[in-house]
């Protein structure tokens, strides 16, 4: 007698909601979290959230699109940290253009120690722009960052001395985005909120003073109260997160690369900071593509390092509540 075929069991409404919520957590450029989710019985849906664009530094939406893969592998490692099979489709869809992902997760599968830890590290990981310690990040812990992003993207560690071009290009493009009134604008729209409606950073993520630092983080144009030791990036590994093209997809795979090396680097006790200045203006994303050897398309610059144990950790920016980002769809 032949055995029926089993038929894969799906991960209820409830496990799939919980997963889109426990996404709220990613990065997401000056926090604006610009994306939203449709919670199906059989599937969720990312949508990009096209208000919550930078229109003014990010009109290509390569940041959203970055900010929206991060949320992307959150929900991922929400859902296997509950003992689920989760896989992603990305295929663009002409009709629904802001649809970048269906989630789906069937069959049950066992929780890993690994999968445990990086659930974790969604509610632990934060930005901390201050300077990072003496101590340097050991070369097993960049190495395991680095197998992270394997098969999204890759991250090329700078020697000194493109760190020292890195720095200038750094300088370049926050002059020109100082003298942009567009960007000005936009930049105090995102600072100046005092977390209404759970986006945008307020005064506590931003230092109180500039750090001292090789590689200049960009000038919030204004100064924030997270106190800054005297510590420096002399320690800090710096690396380009990069691909082979520059297209839509790619930034969106590049943003679950950024969530994996991040929540990695938070197991491993490792500061993650991200700088997209460089990204944002096109001629100093061309002096990023030199540093790749023209052979790959730069999306994101990396700063890693140890915090400094002396300072306490910053608090965590403000986040949308559930109801603002999760649809539950009947249907």
């Amino acid at each position: 007698m032949v055995e029926p075929a089993s038929v894969p069991e799906r991960a209820p409404a409830a496990v799939l909601a919980r997963a889109a919520v426990a996404a709220g957590y990613a990065p997401s450029v000056h926090n604006t979290q610009p994306w939203r989710w449709s919670a199906h019985p059989d599937r969720l849906e990312l949508h990009a959230e096209r208000d919550r664009q930078l229109s003014a530094a990010d009109p290509q939406g390569r940041l959203l699109m970055i900010s929206c893969g991060a949320a992307l592998d959150h929900a991922l490692v929400a859902l296997r940290a509950q003992g689920w099979a989760a896989e992603a489709d990305t295929g663009s869809d002409p009709d629904r253009p802001d649809l970048l992902a269906t989630v789906t997760a069937s069959n049950r599968t066992p929780v890993t120690p690994g999968a445990k830890r990086l659930f974790e590290a969604l509610a632990t990981r934060r930005t901390d722009r201050r300077p990072v310690s003496e101590q340097p990040v050991g070369a097993p812990a960049l190495a395991t960052i680095q197998r992270a992003v394997t098969g999204r993207a890759r991250l090329q560690p700078l020697t000194r001395e493109q760190v020292l071009e890195l720095a200038a290009a750094a300088d370049a493009a926050s002059t020109v985005e100082s003298a942009d009134p567009a960007i000005r604008a936009e930049l105090a729209y995102w600072t100046g909120r005092s977390a209404r409606g759970g986006v945008g950073l307020t005064a506590g993520v931003l230092p109180g003073r500039a750090p001292r630092t090789t590689v200049p983080d960009r000038d919030f144009g204004r100064a924030g109260t997270l106190v800054v030791g005297s510590g420096h990036d002399r320690a800090a590994t710096y690396l380009l997160l990069y691909g082979d093209d520059d297209e839509p997809a790619s930034w969106l795979r590049a943003g679950e690369a950024l969530s994996a090396a991040w929540l990695t680097a938070e197991t491993l006790g490792v500061s993650v900071l991200p700088l997209s200045v460089t990204i944002e203006v096109a001629g100093t994303r061309q002096l990023l593509r030199r540093l790749l050897s023209g052979l790959g398309h730069p999306y994101l610059v990396l700063r890693l390092g140890i915090a400094d144990p002396d300072q306490p950790g910053p608090p965590h920016t403000p986040r949308i509540s559930p109801a603002g980002l999760v649809e539950i769809a009947t249907l």
